[in-house]
């Protein structure tokens, strides 16, 4: 039962082995020209040759110096030297995708003259970002990294724009954290501010009572109730006057002195809690670490990337030979339709 199509197939190769080989000469001719042509339209004269330049990055965990460095709390402390997770390539990769660096690239370079774009055209600022997609890629690795890819007909400019875009990620992503801590540390300082007016006051309350005579309410009732009770039993009037007018101190700003003592400690723990929060957010709006590790640097392309010349060469002589045969293929069945109504 299998031998039928076994025996098809063996024909239909016969077959077109007899056809390839009836029109060698006119495929032979095709491939020729093709690849004549192709060499001649892909070399330097029609087709500007692109140079690229690359840049390997890997996220840092934090660049925060205060969870990295400042932070008391060693559950909260981050490693400084350790590598981020898939959360922290996907957003550089979107601080890349950002309007930020792309304006700033295409001032500095001139791109519009670069890329050939006549600024007074219409949709000039459509046509320009589609150029710059084209020729600037960027995209996340198996290992977790960003590679930062220029494509460009000056190699040194495509080395200087991929290493000027990782210069800008760590400049983009500075000012976006610290203008968030920047808000963080007004209402940290508000708070920091208010705590230490208020135990400024309480301190000042404090020395008053003090001056008054009462340093230690609990020791200093209990030495006095002493003395008065062996004031008493001496009979010395003139010390149990002077005893009672001490106690009588102690009893109208005791109570003062108690409150004011107790809430000063509380106030000076949270003060020390408050103080630490203020130091931290303060560095963080005024310093932030690298957002990243760069593994290699772009450096200026020896050799051309693009156009790949044995590519074009490779597909244009395959489609010119299938155009052929196609042809070919078309002018027999033509032949043999004729032969048929002639006889």
């Amino acid at each position: 039962m299998n031998e039928i199509p076994e025996q098809n197939n063996k024909l239909q190769a016969i077959s077109i082995i007899v056809f390839l080989h009836r029109h060698i000469k006119p495929l032979l001719i095709v491939a020729s020209i093709a690849i004549v042509l192709s060499v001649v339209f892909s070399s330097e004269f029609f087709i500007k040759p692109k140079y690229k330049s690359s840049v390997i990055i890997f996220p840092t965990s934090t660049n925060s110096i205060s969870k990295a460095l400042l932070s008391e709390n060693p559950g909260a402390k981050q490693d400084i030297m350790e590598l981020g997770d898939e959360e922290r390539a996907d957003q550089l990769l979107q601080i890349l995708s950002s309007d930020g660096i792309k304006n700033r690239i295409i001032k500095k370079y001139n791109l519009i003259k670069h890329y050939g774009i006549n600024p007074d055209s219409k949709y000039v600022r459509t046509k320009l970002s589609k150029k710059f997609d084209d020729n600037i890629k960027f995209h996340r690795t198996e290992f977790m990294s960003i590679e930062v890819d220029v494509m460009d007909t000056d190699p040194q400019m495509a080395a200087d724009i991929a290493n000027d875009i990782a210069a800008l990620m760590d400049t983009i992503n500075s000012k976006m954290q610290q203008e968030r801590a920047k808000q963080a540390l007004k209402i940290v300082e508000n708070e920091y501010n208010n705590f230490r007016n208020t135990i400024k006051t309480m301190e000042d309350s404090l020395t008053k009572i003090m001056q008054l005579g009462v340093f230690d309410y609990e020791t200093q009732s209990s030495v006095l109730n002493e003395q008065l009770a062996i004031a008493l039993s001496k009979n010395n009037k003139a010390g149990v006057k002077a005893l009672e007018e001490k106690l009588k101190t102690l009893a109208d700003y005791g109570s003062a002195y108690i409150s004011l003592r107790d809430n000063l400690l509380n106030f000076k723990k949270q003060y020390t809690f408050i103080k630490s929060k203020y130091d931290e957010t303060k560095v963080d709006a005024e310093r932030v670490l690298p957002c990243k590790f760069i593994v290699n640097n772009a450096y200026k392309a020896e050799k051309k990337s693009y156009p790949v010349r044995w590519l074009i060469v490779l597909i244009s002589t395959i489609s010119a030979e299938a155009l052929a045969v196609l042809l070919l293929l078309f002018k027999d069945k033509f032949k043999s339709i004729n032969f048929s109504l002639n006889s």
